[in-house]
């Protein structure tokens, strides 16, 4: 091939990859400002009054719940309490217990994340002494989407210990429909749970990052092709 075909192909494969990684980051600032966006619908939301059970049930959109401070009233339904494995607290593994509450008067059911407790592991099916009241309780937290989803260690799908915890199947194996959205207990600690949950992360400085190294490999893209194919080039002429 003649040297002047080797310099629009690498031209061409410059531009390629210049274009490309001014595109990709710009995408990832895009992707930044949306999760600023989110990041201050989030403090936004959590700086509201706290909702008591009517306030909580009116609320129309469920996105507009997220992160809101709630004051909630209703009876544990203690049997139906899962102890979700391999949850971290304070760089501990344990349990995140999950006891749904029915609302009063209204009878609705919304799934609370109560807190973490540390697992027996001498005795992997023994379950932790929660105190669970049997009359009216009041619990205050914070409106959050259902517990994360954790990769699958082969765990059991049912049953009071489980590797995940599907809402919607959940409460259809329970009988009942549970709220859209579930709650994370933030009240004092007078049951024996830790609720050192850990803040929203948006991931804005992951994004900042990834545009920082795309845009490093357009301006490296571009060094490169003005030092070998103009720079050389022209000191090749002047020989």
């Amino acid at each position: 091939m003649s040297a002047r075909g080797r310099f629009w192909i690498a031209s061409c494969v410059s531009l390629l990859l210049f274009v490309l990684g001014l595109e990709l980051g710009q995408w990832q600032l895009g992707r930044a400002a949306q999760k600023i966006a989110l990041r201050d619908a989030i403090a936004e939301n959590h700086a509201k009054p706290q909702l008591n059970n009517e306030g909580f049930l009116a609320m129309p959109n469920t996105g507009e719940l997220l992160y809101r401070r709630v004051n909630l009233t209703g009876r544990w339904l203690t049997d139906a309490t899962v102890f979700l494995d391999n949850r971290t607290m304070n760089e501990r593994v344990g349990f995140v217990v999950v006891t749904p509450l029915r609302l009063e008067p209204t009878g609705q059911v919304v799934l609370v994340q109560r807190g973490w407790v540390a697992r027996n592991f001498v005795d992997r099916q023994a379950l932790p002494d929660i105190v669970n009241p049997s009359s009216v309780v009041q619990i205050e937290g914070m409106v959050s989407p259902p517990p994360s989803r954790h990769f699958d260690l082969g765990g059991a799908d049912d049953g009071r210990i489980r590797q995940n915890l599907d809402p919607k199947t959940y409460g259809d194996v329970l009988g009942f429909a549970l709220t859209p959205v579930s709650v994370q207990e933030t009240g004092a600690q007078r049951d024996g749970l830790s609720r050192n949950w850990p803040q929203p992360n948006t991931g804005v400085d992951t994004h900042y990052g990834y545009a920082f190294q795309w845009f490093t490999l357009s301006g490296l893209v571009a060094l490169y092709y003005l030092w070998f194919q103009i720079v050389k080039r022209f000191r090749r002429t002047q020989v």
